[in-house]
């Protein structure tokens, strides 16, 4: 079993594009939802370059993590990604960071 095997990233279908509204009040379409909730470093940064990879240019990816480590380690990462950190949610199980690839 691959470091990749689980299949954890959704895109969303164009016919239901999935909607976030930042703190700003401003709202933004998510492209894919990477799901690390139960992940432990390196997998979520990991899982994060490769989805940033994935879409074009102005396309935001969310990735979902509940390990505390991964998300002060993801917003660093942007620059080396050609990408931007919108903002990091908290919710009451798990963080929502949202990544634009620039």
């Amino acid at each position: 079993m691959g470091l990749f095997s689980r299949n954890k990233v959704e895109a969303t279908g164009a016919k239901a594009k999935a909607l976030a509204t930042l703190s700003d009040g401003s709202s933004v379409t998510i492209a894919q939802t990477v799901d690390c909730r139960g992940d432990s470093c390196p997998r979520p940064q990991l899982m994060t370059r490769k989805t940033v990879g994935q879409i074009g240019s102005g396309e935001v990816i969310e990735i979902l993590v509940d390990n505390p480590s991964s998300v002060e380690a993801l917003p660093p990462m942007c620059d080396e990604l050609n990408a931007t950190h919108l903002e990091t949610i908290q919710e009451p199980r798990c963080w929502k960071v949202y990544i634009r690839k620039d």
